[in-house]
């Protein structure tokens, strides 16, 4: 297995709609291994392909122990209120905000067996369900914040961005805790 470097804001790859993936490959089966791994080295709770530069519609989750591969996932319902909580994006470091988004969430995907199951999530789960998923539609979280809220962001990253050239973020492993966030995704 192998770390992975994330990308960052400014990579036009972050704003693509993905591809749905077609055939379950030895090559899909080790990208997907390697995406775990690079998500439990950035201390993320989610990570999907366009954030490693891949172009598939494929997500990696670990809420708490439930982990999920999500290929080619989609959202069937959404239920409960509009819940507001802070989130977090491993291709954002450290810019955070509120961010709304349904309390309950349902969705349909394909494990790496090529099972195709759903799962609900709720609070966390839920919410990063909806953020890897929107990650493979080319949204980002900071879409969701207010003008005045994403203005002061932005200010943020424009001072932040200097640290990763090519917009490439490098994972280092023998630093842990250094950015942890439990809502980085």
């Amino acid at each position: 297995m192998s770390i992975l470097d994330i990308r960052v804001l400014g990579d036009p790859v972050l704003r693509k709609p993905t591809k749905r993936v077609t055939e379950i490959t030895d090559e899909l089966k080790q990208l997907i291994a390697d995406m775990f791994e690079t998500m439990y080295a950035a201390e993320g709770i989610g990570l999907a392909a366009p954030q490693v530069g891949r172009a598939e519609r494929l997500a990696v989750v670990d809420v708490d122990g439930a982990k999920f591969t999500l290929i080619n996932p989609q959202v069937v319902t959404r239920d409960g209120l509009d819940e507001k909580a802070e989130e977090g994006c491993l291709s954002i470091p450290d810019i955070y905000g509120d961010v709304e988004r349904r309390g309950t969430v349902t969705i349909r995907a394909t494990d790496e067996n090529g099972v195709e199951y759903e799962a609900t999530g709720q609070e966390l789960l839920g919410r990063c369900f909806q953020h890897e998923i929107d990650h493979l539609d080319g949204k980002l979280f900071i879409d969701y914040l207010s003008p005045l809220k994403r203005k002061a962001a932005m200010a943020k990253w424009e001072k932040a961005k200097a640290e990763y050239p090519g917009f490439i973020r490098k994972v280092r492993t023998e630093v842990k805790g250094e950015h942890h966030h439990e809502t980085e995704m």
